[in-house]
Formats: C-alpha cells, structure tokens, sequence
C-alpha cells in the first residue's frame, strides 16, 4: 500500500523541523530486522529517498540485516531528533529495490564509498585493518582510470509501513502521538495516550 501525501507531508515536516533544529545526522534511522526465528538485531542506517513507496536505505547484502530482511522480510525504524524533540516509527515489509534504482544511487556516492563496497565483506570476521585497507588498494588499482560499477552484493531496500508514528515530546510526558495504520486500503490515523 502506498504511503498517502499526508503522512509524506508530515514526515518531511517532521525532518525539516530537526535540520532547523541543528540535528547532525537528520536522516539516521535505528533499523530492526529479525531472522524469523526470534533474533532481532539493530543498527543505524541512513535515509536515501522517500516517496510513495516507502523509506529507502542501501547497504552490502552479505550484511547481517540484509541476511536477515532476506530471510524475514519486515522491520521497524525510528528517527530520533533529539534536538526538535521529535521520533517517527516505522513499522512494515522490506523489499529490495530495482537494479536500476541501486545503480543510479550507487553513481552518486564519493568514490571512496565506491571503493569501500567492494572491499568490505560486510559482518564478515577481519583478520585487521591491514587486509581491509590492502583490499581497498587493490580495488583502487583495479578501477583506476575509470568507474567503479555497482556489486552485485549491494543494493537497495525499500521499507514500506504498515504504521507510521509521529511522536512530539511535550511537557510533563503528556507527549503527542498521533498513528496512522494501514486498512483496507485507506490509511487510518488515531491520537495516542502519551
């Protein structure tokens, strides 16, 4: 289901209010993913696009998230702005993006973070820094002259929800929280007790 313009519009509200406020890395989000069999982990990944179809991240999929959003395709995510004292959490399915949304993203990154998602065998055991930085060496060396192409191991993930909450800190913990919840094919919203 697609996101409506209301909770698109209110989320970049929400974001825009926290780069106004200083926030340093605005589009952080903790992301938790399971392997279905009651692990769950979580770390913190960035926001690359919004649009109707959800919240999009990239990272290496040998990664343990990756593994695990494969093997078990929901998650949640939390955008904490400390700094406007606002969250928004996320709850819904995961899907891999198209080939040709990761290449198009990948040809916008530094070439450094190029060079990196080849060399990196993301949450894989390393030996020492040494073997990591040998590797980003000889990536270099391999791509010298011209450009680094996108692995085949690192690509995209669109988060689509499934809720959406948008949280404001108020005085004394009486905190807004307003949830919108996907059903039948319209989107629902409802106040929260703080």
């Amino acid at each position: 289901m697609h996101l409506s313009d209301e909770i698109i519009s209110e989320f970049n509200r929400f974001f825009k209010r926290a780069r106004e406020c200083g926030e340093q890395e605005p589009t952080a989000m903790i992301l938790a993913t399971s392997d279905g069999a009651g692990l769950v982990t979580s770390r913190t990944v960035l926001l690359k696009a919004l649009d109707e179809t959800g919240f999009v991240f990239f990272t290496n999929t040998h990664s343990i998230k990756a593994r695990q959003m494969d093997a078990c395709p929901r998650a949640a995510a939390t955008f904490l702005w400390k700094a406007s004292g606002c969250q928004v959490q996320l709850v819904g399915t995961v899907a891999r993006v198209a080939d040709e949304a990761a290449d198009a993203y990948f040809s916008t990154r530094d070439r450094g973070s190029q060079v990196g998602a080849w060399a990196s065998d993301q949450s894989a055991p390393l030996a020492s820094r040494e073997v990591l930085l040998e590797r980003v060496k000889h990536i270099e060396q391999k791509y010298e002259g011209r450009e680094v192409p996108r692995p085949s191991h690192w690509t995209g993930y669109v988060l689509s929800p499934e809720t959406v909450e948008f949280w404001t800190q108020r005085e004394y913990r009486l905190h807004d929280r307003f949830l919108y919840r996907a059903q039948d094919g319209n989107w629902n919203k409802q106040r929260l007790n703080p």
